[in-house]
Parts: structure tokens; C-alpha cells; sequence
């Protein structure tokens, strides 16, 4: 079967047959259509595997990338790894066997022969369990043409394997895969050029995972993705949304295209991949060699300049929620960053909550954020921690995501 996205129906037990196979026939042609740009672009396509039927959906890209005519039909989850060249088996079963036995998510590299000729490809792959129905989901990216990137996606994996080897028995599963999903910032070598300290609460303690998130990736242009964003909901359905957006927004980035651009894409794969959800986000790219940052948002709180003992919230530019509409286009801003500014993105599970109005929060907020100028190492990591107790700590009601970034001079 073939398709551009993997969908799944509301409430297939409601549905009759034919009216389902009629209403995810349309969804897929959908999608194709206004994916295909995006799939081009970032030379990037979808899959699905069903875990329990066996069915597989792969997007018409997936096909190209493999070089398989879609008259084979898709490569099952369990025959993958026999198309992969033998020096990369080891390392796609090690990531299929966490994915599938351990309901861990993962990525991973590995190089195919298509036509001949040998071409790397990245795999992002997910489990999502939603109404009783279990899959995975996966990005497929030919990232041949971006070895200047390579290192960076390397080293990510290189930490994510360290990770997961240090977790024991004792660990709670929950919180192994909080890391795994929402990694810190890269290593400095993976990220010259800019310095960078997050925090992440989630909302409650029971699952440690919610859909709150942050991301910094290098882009082989030598200019850096910084985002923050916030899918609707909490725990592992959450998890599951944020980690699908986020993998696939450091996968658009590859393209190089402006944040605005990535924007709308995400808020194309929202619409019609996440029925269910709405989510909002921050993403800029900040130029190391210039000190610029050139951001858009979607429906988002907007970041906060620290600048001379001082905080300020920059003025937002134009743009709408993910999942709300796709007749609106997402605006940009930028600032360029002296040596001693500091620039914070945040999800709004920081400033609001339920017993005092936003505003007041955000007053919180730049009064603690302005004891954070000129702090940097050690003294920014024991800022942050002071500045999120002093707007009134984790939350629990709602995730708290804080990434704070100055360009390295």
C-alpha cells in the first residue's frame, strides 16, 4: 500500500469498513499534495509500520529514496535490515529491537545501495500506541549530499547510545525515556559558536514525559536551529506528538530554508497528521559569525533579551498556532546579539498558572531574568534554576521548557 503520510482514523470501532478505507484514502491524497514539497526539499519521506496487522505505508518519496519500484510495495519493519549493507546491520537491529521490544524511540544511520551506487540514509523512528492500536512511525532522510552535518548527527547518537548504556534496572523506564526523547544541547564541538543551558520540568512526576520541547541543531551552512515548542496534552501520547514534530523539524532544517518556512510545514503536519492536537512553537536561526538571530513563532510566547542588566520581551512577529489554520503565513523577526546578551526561549508552563493571571507571570519572569546578565557556565546553570523556582517553579499542571543561548565570542 502507498500513501504520503501514516494516518490513523479517529475511532476506527465507530466506522464501517468501506466508509474508513474511503476516509483514509482521502487523507493520504491529501497529504501527498501538500507534503510534497516539503519531501522534496528536505529529500525526506514517511512510514508506518503496524505492529500488531503487519500493514506497512511508506510516502511515495520513501520508494525514491530506496530506488523500489511501488509495485514491490514497502520493505517490512522485520526484512529492513536485509537491505541495508552489512557493516550497518548491527547498529539498524540494535535500534529496531529498542524500538519494537522496549518501546524506545531512536535513530539511527546506515547506507543502502540503490542503482549501484552507495547512498546514506537517516532513520527516525518512534512508537506510538493510540487506542489500543500499536505502530511505528519513521522519517526517512537520504542526508548523502549533507556531510558537513554528519558529525553533529553522529555525536547526538553517539551521547543518545552512552545514555541508554548507563541506564539500569533500577532506572525507571519513564525517565530513560525522557532523555532519550529530549536530549540536552549538543557538545561543543557540535555546536561552536553559541553557548546554550536548558531546563525541563514536565507536568507532575507520574510519567516524567510530556509534549513540551527544545531542540538545537547545527545546519551545514554553519548557522544554528534553535526552537522551543509545545504540543497540546500531557504524558506519553504527548511525548509521542512532540517527538514526531521535533524530528521532523531538525529534518526540514536540513534544507535550509528560513524558519518561517519550517513553520508551515510543521503546521501542514500537524493539521493533517495530528487531528487531535494543536501545538506552538518558537524557531530562529542564530548566525554564529554575525551574532543574528532570525526567528518566527507559532502562537508562542515570544523569547526574552537580557541586555545590560535588564529584560526585555521581544515584540512577536505574525503568527498562528500549529494545527489552527493554513491560510495564515508565519512572519520574522531578528535582533543581533551583543557578546554579553543573553536570549531565552520558554513554553508558557513557565508564566501561567491557574491562580494568578499571565501577565504577572511574565513580570515574574523578566525581574528573575535579569539577574542573569553577564552569568555564563556554572553561574548561568544556578541562574536558571533560580529564575524557575522565582516564577513559581515546576508546574504541575503543565510542562516548563527554558533554553537559554548567547553567540560564543
Amino acid at each position: 500500500m502507498t500513501g504520503s503520510a501514516p494516518l490513523t482514523a479517529t475511532d476506527p470501532t465507530r466506522r464501517p469498513r468501506g466508509e474508513l478505507d474511503e476516509h483514509l484514502a482521502v487523507e493520504h491524497h491529501l497529504l501527498s499534495v501538500r507534503l510534497a514539497q516539503a519531501e522534496r526539499l528536505g529529500d525526506l519521506g514517511w512510514a508506518e509500520w503496524n505492529l500488531q496487522t503487519g500493514e506497512t505505508i511508506w510516502s511515495d518519496r520513501v520508494y525514491a529514496i530506496f530506488g523500489r519500484d511501488p509495485g514491490e510495495g514497502p520493505i517490512r519493519l522485520a526484512d529492513l535490515a536485509f537491505h541495508v549493507e552489512t557493516g550497518d546491520r548491527a547498529g539498524l537491529d540494535r535500534l529496531l529491537r529498542s524500538v519494537v521490544h522496549r518501546a524506545e524511540p531512536g535513530e539511527t544511520e546506515f547506507r543502502i545501495r540503490r542503482r549501484g551506487e552507495i547512498r546514506n540514509l537517516r532513520a527516525a523512528l518512534d512508537p506510538v500506541t493510540t487506542g489500543g492500536r500499536t505502530a511505528v512511525h519513521g522519517v526517512i532522510q537520504d542526508v548523502t549530499g549533507h556531510r558537513r552535518a554528519e558529525h553533529g548527527i553522529a555525536e547526538a547518537r553517539r551521547r543518545l547510545g552512552e545514555l541508554l548504556g548507563r541506564a539500569t534496572r533500577e532506572r525507571r523506564r519513564s525517565e530513560a525515556l525522557c532523555e532519550a526523547l529530549l536530549p540536552g544541547p549538543a557538545s561543543p564541538s557540535g555546536l561552536s559558536g553559541v553557548r546554550i543551558e536548558t531546563r525541563y520540568h514536565p507536568a507532575g512526576a507520574e510519567d516524567g514525559l510530556g509534549g513540551d520541547w527544545h531542540d538545537a541543531v547545527p545546519l551545514p551552512d554553519g548557522r544554528i536551529l534553535l526552537a522551543v515548542g509545545d504540543v497540546s496534552g500531557h504524558g506519553l501520547p504527548a511525548a509521542a506528538e512532540m517527538t514526531v514534530l521535533r524530528h521532523a523539524l531538525a529534518a526540514l532544517a536540513m534544507t535550509g530554508e528560513p524558519a518561517g518556512r519550517l513553520l508551515s510545514w510543521l503546521n501542514h503536519l500537524v493539521t493533517h497528521r495530528m487531528a487531535e492536537a494543536t501545538a506552538t512553537a518558537v524557531a530562529g536561526h542564530l548566525d554564529p559569525a554575525t551574532g543574528v538571530f532570525t526567528w518566527s513563532q507559532a502562537g508562542h510566547p515570544a523569547p526574552v533579551l537580557v541586555r545590560d542588566g535588564t529584560a526585555v520581551q521581544l515584540a512577536p512577529p505574525d503568527g498562528v498556532l500549529l494545527g489552527a489554520t493554513l491560510a495564515e503565513p508565519y512572519a520574522s523577526a531578528e535582533i543581533r546579539l551583543r557578546e554579553d546578551d543573553l536570549l531565552l526561549l520558554f513554553t508558557d508552563g513557565l508564566v501561567e498558572r491557574r491562580d494568578r493571571d499571565i501577565d504577572d507571570g511574565v513580570a515574574l519572569l523578566l525581574e528573575a531574568a535579569a539577574g542573569l546578565s553577564g552569568l555564563r557556565g556554572a553561574g548561568l546553570s544556578a541562574g536558571l534554576d533560580r529564575l524557575v523556582e522565582a516564577v513559581g517553579g515546576p508546574n504541575p499542571e503543565d510542562d516548563v521548557c527554558v533554553l537559554a543561548f548567547a553567540p560564543a565570542r
